[in-house]
């Protein structure tokens, strides 16, 4: 038995498609030149496309390049009349619309850092990530206006720039919408400080603010492997090369790509693989607001043929369930890259056997841009690995205890071990937490949580989490979040929560509580209690209420006795 996994330097190498260099350099550029760059070779190239399925319909609005950079200057222009400087922190709330994309590039035209929100935060997560990154102007849509407003008074908060997701409707919806929604929107008032997106977009010209390479573009925030939750600090580098390492990779065509962006644009994964890919490329970006919708997206695809179709494996599961889906034609889909949670062999299968479409597994994380792995995708696709590190990623499988030696090969494949990487998209740290920051990053690797194990092929694969992360339709879930609310209730007095394998969404959250004693508590109660305190992704699935739970010696309760349990009743 060989002692070391690196016996044989980046064995991944001969595995790389032809097109795919071992390296790469990083751009020159900053965000703030990808617009311009292609406005200028694409005028009339649809950059956005708006894609709204309704009654039976599928209803799409463009937006050519020329239109959006002239859209972008102008609502920077507008930050910058509200007193936006390089470096302050601008919140985005907003689903997947053209009003994210304009804000966002708007805030890098201004210098500012971008914070993007998940829209299904509650009152309370949203709080939270105001107060820690600080910003001072939020861009939300009208819907979420009245939970932002109510949590203002505690941040730095000083405008708030409120849209309506109609604004970019083709007509004819925008009349169907307004006959069947508008009367049950919200009415408010706007504050004196406040606007309405559409009044960012007057005549103006932005000043031209310089940034640097390895200034903070964006914080993207993540719980990590503390659960707490952390802004990433990701620099105009970090992003830049990832997105290049990612076109390399699938060898992303100029000026003729369409990129359907379903997965959120909030997320790394779609901000690096849709929106930062798809405008390096003159790329169409379809954008989809409403992911859940199957039927939708499988319209969408038929009509408007995307050929670059980012999923998380939820998305697979529900395409290839869908009633009739080998009669439906999907083959426009080129590259489909799959992230957010393991992707299961057999998903894969059928996903192939009933649409003609070859996903591929990868692997990332936030701190990393995110992408660090990926299955060739016309090439050696391996089901049920991670596939192989990145161009100028280097990846080891190190022993948990010290994170310094590097596992050995027992057969074709190395014993567990914590998988590590190093690259140029590695994030610069956490936001103000230089000891968080320490601690995942060590001599220039970034310490993943994740445990894994490598070929001696070069490909790697994960067999487990050293985290207690639990990750439902690709989304994360950290259980100290959800313990330290169930921990609020009057009535609880203990409470614990693990992840329960489901076919369709890869895990669910089971809430294990003890209640205090001599009260009456339901699992409705308190389901309704976590509703109003969590974003609805993070709320239990199951409640199971118990005596008492087992503790370690020091009086922790033990999560994993929990699994062992499980365990034995399934099998």
């Amino acid at each position: 038995m060989e002692t070391s996994a690196r016996l044989t330097a980046r064995p991944w190498l001969k595995h790389y498609e032809a097109c795919v260099p071992p390296d790469i350099e990083a751009p020159e550029s900053t965000l703030q030149d990808l617009l311009p760059q292609a406005a200028e070779k694409y005028p009339e190239r649809p950059a956005l496309v708006m894609a709204m399925p309704a009654a039976g319909r599928l209803f799409t609005y463009p937006v050519s390049y020329s239109r959006l950079r002239r859209d972008v200057d102008r609502f920077a222009a507008s930050l910058q009349g509200l007193g936006v400087q390089p470096g302050d922190r601008v919140a985005l709330y907003l689903p997947n619309c053209p009003q994210f994309v304009i804000a966002y590039l708007a805030a890098v035209r201004a210098g500012a850092i971008v914070v993007p929100f998940n829209p299904l935060y509650s009152a309370r997560e949203a709080e939270y990530q105001l107060k820690d990154c600080g910003a001072t102007v939020a861009v939300v849509l009208d819907r979420f206006f009245p939970l932002l407003d109510g949590v203002r008074p505690k941040t730095n908060l000083r405008h708030v720039v409120v849209t309506r997701i109609k604004e970019y409707f083709p007509p004819l919806l925008w009349t169907l919408y307004s006959l069947t929604k508008e009367r049950k929107l919200a009415r408010f008032s706007l504050g004196p400080d406040d606007l309405w997106f559409r009044d960012m977009l007057g005549e103006g010209t932005p000043r031209r603010v310089q940034v640097e390479r390895d200034d903070t573009a964006v914080l993207l925030y993540t719980g990590g492997t503390t659960g707490v939750s952390k802004g990433v600090e990701l620099s105009h580098r970090n992003l830049l090369v990832n997105m290049e390492q990612n076109r390399l990779w699938a060898g992303i065509r100029d000026g003729v790509e369409v990129a359907l962006a379903a997965v959120p644009l909030f997320h790394g994964f779609g901000l690096t693989c849709c929106l930062h890919l798809g405008l390096r490329t003159g790329a169409t970006i379809v954008l989809a607001p409403l992911p859940t919708d199957t039927a939708g997206l499988i319209q969408t695809i038929e009509r408007l043929k995307p050929t670059i179709f980012p999923v998380v494996p939820t998305f697979l599961i529900s395409i290839a369930g869908f009633p009739g889906i080998e009669r439906r034609d999907l083959r426009s889909l080129r590259v489909c890259p799959c992230a957010g949670s393991p992707l299961a062999p057999a998903v894969q299968r059928t996903f192939i056997e009933r649409t003609g479409v070859r996903p591929v597994e990868g692997y990332g994380l936030t701190e990393a841009g995110p992408v660090t792995h990926g299955n060739p995708p016309f090439g050696d696709d391996r089901h049920g690995t991670i596939g192989l590190p990145y161009p100028g990623t280097e990846a080891r499988v190190v022993d948990f205890e010290t994170g310094l030696t590097d596992m050995p090969f027992d057969g074709d494949w190395t014993r567990p071990g914590e998988i590590i990487v190093r690259g140029p998209q590695v994030m610069k740290g956490y936001w103000q937490r230089p000891a968080e920051t320490a601690a995942q990053l060590r001599n220039g690797w970034l310490h993943t949580g994740d445990i894994g194990q490598m070929h001696r092929d070069g490909y790697f694969r994960v067999v487990d989490r050293l985290k207690d992360m639990i990750i439902r339709s690709g989304m994360n879930i950290y259980p100290a979040e959800v313990e330290a609310v169930l921990h609020e209730h009057p009535k609880v007095l203990e409470a614990l929560v693990i992840g329960i394998p489901d076919a369709v969404r890869g895990e669910l959250v089971k809430a294990f509580v003890v209640p205090r004693d001599g009260v009456e508590l339901s699992e409705d109660e308190l389901l309704a209690f976590c509703r109003q305190n969590l974003a609805k992704y993070k709320v239990p699935s199951a409640v199971e209420m118990r005596d008492g739970l087992r503790h370690s010696a020091v009086g922790k309760p033990l999560r994993r006795a929990l699994r062992e349990e499980l365990q034995l009743v399934t099998t």
